[in-house]
């Protein structure tokens, strides 16, 4: 039993990701160099945040302390990114196989979107994985049976999550948008502050109002890279 649940709750979380990667970027060099240094960077932001933590003692066992920071600093690095694509834009035109990708802004968000949520869903989920593969199983003495799935589900929704906040994030401040800034940063904070509800047994209490916020956020994004319901009606009908 234990296996099956870990290649399901795998595919669950990755299986969409891993898709987009295949079908949107594994296909060129240079999308996939970008995901990459993304990563790094989100990884980056995940060392400073808890060099952070480790620093300030008396708040160590204030775990809400640490995810309000770790989200301050990816969103920090998010922006740094933001900069270095923008003012390399130029060579990257120069070097790319596909020049659609400095052509329309919104690739490389996109690109360094799904980059940030890939590494932060394998480092939120990889012990639960390990975990996973047995000998025993969730359920059988006293923890919640739907603990692995909730985790995977969630996991979904923080990969979704970070690229299309990206996508708006990046187009925010091409546009000056200032809203779209804040509502980015503050809907990454209510959701990250939301999982917190986990440890107390609140699944449900955490999933809705974090798919709601990813719907939400995927509409915006959606309409934000020039999407429209006739857009999206031609894409449905395959025209």
């Amino acid at each position: 039993m234990t296996l099956p649940e870990f290649f399901g709750c795998t595919l669950i979380a990755f299986g969409t990701p891993f898709a987009l990667f295949v079908l949107t970027i594994a296909n060129d060099s240079m999308r996939i160099i970008m995901l990459i240094a993304a990563a790094f960077f989100w990884l980056l932001s995940l060392l400073l945040s808890s060099m952070l933590w480790f620093a300030i003692v008396p708040l160590r066992d204030v775990l809400a302390f640490g995810v309000v920071f770790s989200v301050l600093f990816q969103e920090c690095f998010r922006y740094i990114i933001y900069r270095i694509l923008r003012s390399t834009e130029q060579a990257l035109h120069a070097v790319a196989e596909d020049t659609r990708i400095t052509e329309n802004k919104h690739i490389l968000a996109y690109v360094s979107g799904l980059g940030f949520g890939i590494i932060s869903g394998l480092f939120a989920l990889v012990n639960v994985l390990a975990d996973m593969t047995g000998p025993g199983t969730m359920g059988l003495k006293g923890g919640s049976e739907i603990f692995f799935v909730t985790s995977a589900v969630q996991v979904l929704s923080i990969v979704l999550l970070h690229t299309f906040w990206s996508v708006i994030f990046f187009n925010a401040f091409d546009t000056n948008n200032y809203l779209h800034i804040f509502y980015v940063v503050g809907s990454h904070l209510f959701v990250s502050l939301l999982t917190l509800l986990n440890a107390d047994g609140l699944y449900w209490a955490s999933l809705v109002p974090n798919y709601v916020v990813t719907i939400l956020t995927g509409v915006l994004a959606f309409k934000v890279a020039g999407g429209t319901s006739n857009s999206f009606k031609r894409f449905l009908m395959c025209r």
